[in-house]
């Protein structure tokens, strides 16, 4: 599925991510796919992100668009004509968008549930919570901070940027599940700050049909602002077991 180059603003982005056993991340994800480690640990999160001014490169700035999405992440990679490449399979998006929701896997990649989102953000604390039309739900409560979470499998914040950095690219399924589309995100600049969370729950990754009990842990948050982006298009991957 090809689209135009899309250029907008990330006008705030939290990554809150999970360390995984591996093993059980391995039997989770498709081929090609396989987990990225970090200290024998697969890492998973959940992508809360507003974006504004979403529209086709060239277009002006006020015919854009703006919306509260998430999107469940897994880190992986896979072997492409002989060389292993680095990215994010994304089982599952969320929009506040209706049009997301309907165009999504269809007219642009990844299929999109609609959701209601509630954000309330003030003086560097953020409350964001959403659940969608078919009883998904998440819930944060954090605080920018200066200090790195030790128990993360990241040493600092400057190796889990570099990691979170190099995950440009990524696959999710389309409506048919025939194909994962393909989409790689170029930011203008690249700056992360830590978050200290108080409260977190996620629906998907509290799921024990899908990572049994102990197998998922909270590693860290990072927050992400007023970011020009644009997100490009790539060669989808087929589902080999359709």
């Amino acid at each position: 599925m090809k689209i135009p180059t899309i250029a907008g603003i990330i006008d705030r982005r939290i990554l809150i991510n999970y360390q995984v056993d591996k093993d059980v991340l391995a039997n989770y994800l498709p081929a090609p796919f396989r987990p990225k480690l970090v200290n024998d640990k697969g890492v998973v999160g959940i992508c809360l992100i507003r974006l504004k001014n979403i529209r086709p490169k060239g277009m002006p700035e006020k015919l854009g668009v703006s919306s509260e999405n998430g999107a469940h992440r897994i880190a992986v990679e896979w072997t492409e004509d002989g060389r292993v490449k680095e990215g994010v399979f994304i089982p599952r998006r969320d929009t506040s968008s209706k049009l997301n929701a309907l165009a999504g896997g269809r007219i642009f990649p990844g299929v999109h549930h609609h959701a209601s989102f509630q954000v309330t953000e003030a003086d560097g604390s953020y409350k964001v919570a959403f659940e969608s039309d078919d009883n998904t739900f998440l819930s944060i409560t954090a605080q920018e901070c200066d200090e790195w979470n030790s128990d993360s499998v990241f040493e600092s914040l400057e190796c889990a940027s570099d990691f979170f950095e190099q995950g440009a690219i990524g696959y999710s399924p389309n409506h048919l599940n025939e194909s994962y589309d393909g989409l790689e995100l170029k930011t203008i600049e690249w700056k992360v700050k830590p978050l200290s969370v108080s409260h977190v729950r996620s629906s998907f990754f509290e799921n024990e049909s899908i990572f049994p009990k102990g197998s998922v842990k909270f590693d860290n948050a990072l927050l992400m602002k007023s970011i020009e982006h644009e997100w490009k298009s790539i060669k989808a991957i087929e589902n080999k077991k359709q």
